[in-house]
C-alpha cells in the first residue's frame, strides 16, 4: 500500500484535507468516493482530475466508489455556478448515466476481487424517500445558519439571480449521499474538486450529528490554464471523452497544443508516470523545447487511456498529414466518415461532381466554385508563388484543369493554402 495523499501532494493535485485523513488512510484499505453528476451523456476533460484521483486511490490499495448522480443530476449543484442549471427529465438522466458508466469503466478496475471499483447511483436510495422523511431524518440535523455560511450559497445570494430552494437543498442531498455510503458501504472519505469542500464537509457533519460517526474529506486543485482561459474549453466548445463528440484527433491535438507552463503541471496530473520519468522528460524538453517532448508524451498517454492505441496511431498520422509530410495513402485508407472527422473544424466546401467531371481550372475552382480565395486574382497570385497545394502536390499553373481524377476516394479534394490553412472540398 502506498501513501495516497503524498501521491496527490507531489503531483500538485492536493488542495485541502481534513485533519487526520492521511493518517487514517495509511492504516489500511479504505473505501472512498467521488460523485459525478450526469449533466451530459459524456464526461469531458474537466472530469479527468477526479477520474485520476480515483485511479490513484485504487492504485494505493484503497477501494474507490464512483457515484453517478441519478437523483442529484435532476437538481443541479450550485457550487461554482452563477446561474441555476436547467433541470433534466428522468429520461435524460438515464441516457446520460449509461454513457458515463461506459467511460468510467475504461479507467477503473471494476473486476478486482480485492479493491475493485464500485459504481453506485444515488437514485437507488432516494427513489423511495419522500420529502417529509427527508426533512425529518436529514434536515433536522443541519441548521440553516450552517448552510448559509457556505461560500457557494453566500456568493449566489449576493449575486443578481439569487438561489432557489431546490439548489439551496443540494448540499443536504449530497450530504445524505455521504451518510448513506458511510453507513452502508463503509465509505469514510469523500473526494472532489476544491469547489466541493462545502458540500463534502456538510456530509461529514451530518454523519457526526446523526450517528456520532467520523468521516473525512479531500479536495483537489481546480485546473486552470496559464493564459487565464478555462481548462477543457476551446473555441468550438468542451473537449469530451466520447469519440463521437470529440474525435480522438481533436482530443490528441488539445493536449499537444498545451503551453510549456501548462504541460509541466498537466503531465503530473493526467498521467501515471512516476517522478523520475517526468523529471527525465522535463530535462529532455528543456534542452529542446521546440520538439515538444512533454506535450507529445502527455497527448499520447491520455489519448491511449481515453480511447485506444489504434486511435492514437490515427491521430498521429492525421497530425502528420496536416502539419508535416504525411502520406496521401493514409487519407485514402480512411472511410468517408473518418475523413470528415479528421477535417472537423477545418473549412469545408461542397462542389458539383458533374461539373468537376467536366473539368474546372484551378483558379475558378478555388475562387468561384468554392471560397478558398476571395477572387481569382488572389488565387492566381498565390498559385504562381508556389503557395497552393492540391492533395499534397503544389499547383504550378492557375489554369491547370482539375477533374474527377483528382478526387480522393471519389469524394474529396484537400487544398492547402500557405503552410497551415487547409480546406476540404466535397464533391456531390
Amino acid at each position: 500500500m502506498t501513501n495516497f495523499v503524498e501521491e496527490l501532494r507531489w503531483r500538485g493535485m492536493l488542495h485541502d484535507i481534513m485533519p487526520n485523513t492521511e493518517e487514517k488512510l495509511n492504516e489500511g484499505m479504505t473505501s472512498g468516493y467521488i460523485g459525478f453528476d450526469p449533466t451530459a451523456d459524456s464526461l469531458h476533460v474537466g472530469h479527468l482530475t477526479q477520474i485520476m484521483t480515483l485511479i490513484h486511490f485504487q492504485n494505493a490499495g484503497h477501494k474507490p466508489f464512483a457515484l453517478v448522480g441519478g437523483a442529484t443530476g435532476m437538481v443541479g449543484d450550485p457550487s461554482g455556478k452563477s446561474d441555476e442549471r436547467n433541470l433534466q427529465t428522468p429520461e435524460m438522466v438515464e441516457h446520460n448515466l449509461a454513457g458515463m458508466k461506459r467511460q468510467l469503466s475504461k479507467f477503473l478496475k471494476f473486476e478486482d476481487a480485492g479493491n475493485g471499483a464500485v459504481m453506485v447511483n444515488n437514485a437507488d436510495w432516494f427513489k423511495n424517500m419522500n420529502f417529509l422523511d427527508f426533512i425529518r431524518d436529514v434536515g433536522k440535523h443541519i441548521t440553516v445558519n450552517y448552510m448559509m455560511a457556505k461560500d457557494s450559497v453566500k456568493k449566489r445570494l449576493e449575486g443578481d439571480t439569487g438561489m432557489s430552494f431546490t439548489e439551496f437543498c443540494y448540499q443536504l442531498v449530497q450530504g445524505f449521499d455521504f451518510y448513506y455510503l458511510w453507513k452502508n458501504h463503509n465509505c469514510i472519505v469523500q473526494m472532489g474538486g476544491s469547489d466541493q469542500w462545502g458540500n463534502i464537509v456538510t456530509g461529514t457533519e451530518l454523519i457526526r450529528r446523526k450517528d456520532s460517526g467520523t468521516a473525512y474529506a479531500i479536495t483537489t486543485q481546480l485546473i486552470k490554464k496559464a493564459d487565464g482561459t478555462k481548462f477543457g474549453k476551446t473555441e468550438s466548445g468542451a473537449i469530451w471523452l466520447d469519440a463521437e463528440k470529440t474525435s480522438p484527433y481533436k482530443f490528441y491535438q488539445f493536449w499537444l497544443n498545451a503551453s510549456d507552463d501548462d504541460v509541466k503541471k498537466w503531465i503530473r496530473i493526467f498521467t501515471l508516470k512516476n517522478k523520475e520519468e517526468i523529471e527525465a522528460l522535463e530535462k529532455e524538453h528543456d534542452a529542446a523545447p521546440h520538439l515538444r517532448v512533454l506535450q507529445k508524451a502527455l497527448a499520447e498517454d491520455i489519448t491511449v487511456k481515453t480511447h485506444s492505441a489504434e486511435a492514437l496511431e490515427t491521430a498521429i498520422k492525421t497530425s502528420e498529414f496536416l502539419f508535416g509530410n504525411g502520406s496521401l495513402e493514409f487519407l485514402k485508407s480512411l472511410s468517408e466518415n473518418q475523413v470528415l472527422e479528421m477535417f472537423e473544424g477545418i473549412p469545408q466546401f461542397k462542389l458539383s461532381k458533374p461539373e468537376l467531371e467536366a473539368g474546372i481550372d484551378a483558379a475558378t475552382l478555388l475562387a468561384e466554385k468554392t471560397a478558398v480565395f476571395p477572387s481569382k486574382g488572389e488565387a492566381k497570385k498565390l498559385i504562381q508563388g508556389g503557395g497552393v497545394s492540391v492533395n499534397k502536390e503544389k499547383l504550378t499553373d492557375a489554369n491547370q484543369v482539375l477533374n474527377a481524377e483528382n478526387l480522393i476516394n471519389n469524394k474529396f479534394i484537400v487544398v492547402q493554402k500557405g503552410k497551415k490553412n487547409y480546406f476540404l472540398l466535397i464533391a456531390e
